[in-house]
């Protein structure tokens, strides 16, 4: 008995050392700003304690249908001229308010199985419609759309996620916000600088590799490119601005191609470098895939080539940033110029690894919480508890005597296992997570006075000591489970379907009450069995 009493308090001490190790770490100094410092660098504080950004974004989810037909149009033109089948126009008739609609005017009539065919076999995602005049129309299904509109929105949140860890903000909350709606919730806990993480996050930073025609030098405007080639521009291709050259440049007109060689996706890595003046710029890779798609292109039109249009654009939102002749063949490297500082090369090779935004988003909400209302809501958390928590303690202390110091101590070792839990990962402690902490004290209380009701009564029916003991223990840990059981059922369904703060609160609920079993059960059952084994046979218990 005694043999196997100390191996259960050298257990409950080696969880305690544990758990203390959890909350404090290896402080550097044992002054009370050092051992403050040492919870904070373990335990973060949430926006609701730290102050910080928060942030309601709208994806414009038709931006993505919009992208996904425009290329569609493309295949169309491609496929019908390859099959040399006339047509006046492929077009969408209303691309703000119906994207996935596209109509094709003007085809001959003896085409329809052309189209058809293209359509079978390159745009399965569609659905294709005769109309009067020899049009046909082509819409997206219905399923497509929102499976497309669905993938944006996550694509969005994990592009955010990838460009706010990058810079570094501890626990930050990215998530859909609201059922079903496509915007996105984003909370951002001890910001230095919201300014920049808002640009930095709504930035789409869409790096593509497009094929440059007529020249380098570009036109002094869009009219002067259109009478360049009588009027009508060259098959497959769009007018784009830019400032190729670097800073300082005055905007350019450029012919470029309107399908990208390589797109934002398709970078595998990004990083700051130099280039031959010793200037920041940002050199990037690409995947195998697209190394092989970029190096056959490049091998088929480079200055040894018959093709006159031996040109790379390199465009970066919508604006040429780079207008080179392709020398030789260039599989997975390249490097973007430009005028960039410091900051601002680092800003761009973090957007290009984190992949480009598939939408632009639009901000519906900002909320800024200053640190001040994060250090009242902490002092009164914390004067909360800690009332809450004498209060308990001397209760236990006054109505059940000697049993009262057991169920103390049973209290403290919750509450140092809790922290220590959040400390060990890195949790964030939120007001929703303080008041987990006080109901797990109250939790745990329950418990102590089901355990020491059920001894009491054992005892009134003229139980010994220890067998009343056995009996509280054994009758109470039915009812304490079930108790518990229950409470972490609806936290485990908080954590699912609630936000941030609301998930805090399951999370730290949940891993109280585990703690709670332990203490309650097992540690006040070992304080009991010392306690007995000190006491003469027949002499009372203190409860």
């Amino acid at each position: 008995m005694q043999k196997n009493l100390l191996s259960k308090t050298a257990l409950i001490i080696a969880i305690l050392l544990v758990f203390v190790y959890g909350i404090f770490g290896i402080p550097g100094s044992l002054s009370g700003d050092g051992l403050k410092q040492a919870v904070l660098n373990r335990i973060h504080l949430g926006l609701d304690l730290k102050g910080g950004t928060h942030l309601i974004l709208e994806v414009m989810v038709n931006e993505a249908v919009s992208a996904e037909t425009d290329h569609a149009v493309e295949l169309l033109k491609d496929g019908l001229q390859k099959a040399k089948v006339t047509f006046s126009d492929v077009s969408k008739p209303d691309p703000q308010n119906q994207p996935e609609r596209i109509e094709i005017k003007g085809l001959s009539i003896d085409a329809a199985s052309t189209l058809r065919g293209i359509v079978s076999d390159q745009l399965r995602d569609y659905d294709l419609i005769s109309g009067a005049g020899n049009s046909w129309t082509l819409t997206m299904k219905p399923a497509a759309v929102n499976d497309l509109k669905t993938r944006t929105v996550d694509q969005s949140i994990e592009a955010i996620r990838n460009r706010v860890d990058s810079l570094g903000v501890s626990e930050p909350v990215i998530q859909r916000n609201g059922m079903g709606n496509n915007e996105i919730l984003v909370q951002l806990p001890g910001v230095d600088d919201p300014g920049r993480v808002k640009d930095i996050i709504q930035s789409t930073a869409r790096l593509e590799l497009r094929q440059g025609f007529d020249n380098q030098s570009g036109y002094d405007s869009e009219q002067a490119a259109l009478q360049a080639h009588g009027g009508v521009l060259p098959p497959g291709t769009v007018l784009m601005h830019g400032a190729a050259g670097g800073a300082g440049t005055s905007d350019r007109v450029f012919i470029v191609g309107r399908i990208p060689v390589v797109g934002g996706t398709d970078i595998r890595d990004a990083r700051v470098g130099t280039d031959s003046t010793g200037r920041p710029n940002v050199d990037f890779n690409l995947t195998a895939a697209a190394g092989n798609k970029f190096g056959a292109f490049t091998s088929a039109h480079n200055e040894t080539g018959p093709d006159p249009n031996h040109y790379l654009a390199v465009v970066l939102d919508n604006k040429v940033r780079e207008f080179a002749s392709i020398r030789s063949e260039i599989r997975d490297t390249g490097e973007i110029e430009g005028g960039f500082t410091d900051q601002s090369a680092k800003d761009l090779a973090m957007l290009l690894r984190s992949g480009a935004l598939p939408a632009s988003l639009h901000y519906l909400t900002e909320r800024t919480v200053g640190p001040s209302l994060g250090a009242d809501s902490i002092r009164a958390g914390v004067r909360a508890a800690v009332a809450g928590m004498l209060a308990v303690l001397i209760f236990m202390l006054v109505y059940y005597r000697g049993a009262g110091i057991n169920a103390d101590v049973a209290l403290i070792l919750n509450l140092v296992i809790l922290l220590g839990f959040m400390g060990f990962t890195s949790s964030v402690l939120t007001l929703p997570g303080i008041a987990g902490v006080i109901l797990t004290v109250g939790m745990g209380v329950d418990s102590n006075v089901l355990i020491f009701e059920r001894i009491r009564e054992e005892l009134r029916h003229g139980k010994a000591s220890a067998a009343a003991v056995d009996q509280g223990f054994d009758r109470a840990w039915t009812t304490i489970l079930d108790t518990h059981v229950t409470t972490i059922v609806s936290a485990i369904i908080l954590f699912f379907v609630g936000s941030g703060p609301v998930r805090g609160f399951a999370v730290t609920l949940t891993f109280g009450l585990l703690a709670n079993l332990f203490t309650a059960v097992f540690v006040s059952r070992v304080i009991f069995d010392a306690i007995l084994n000190r006491k003469q046979r027949g002499e009372a218990l203190s409860i």
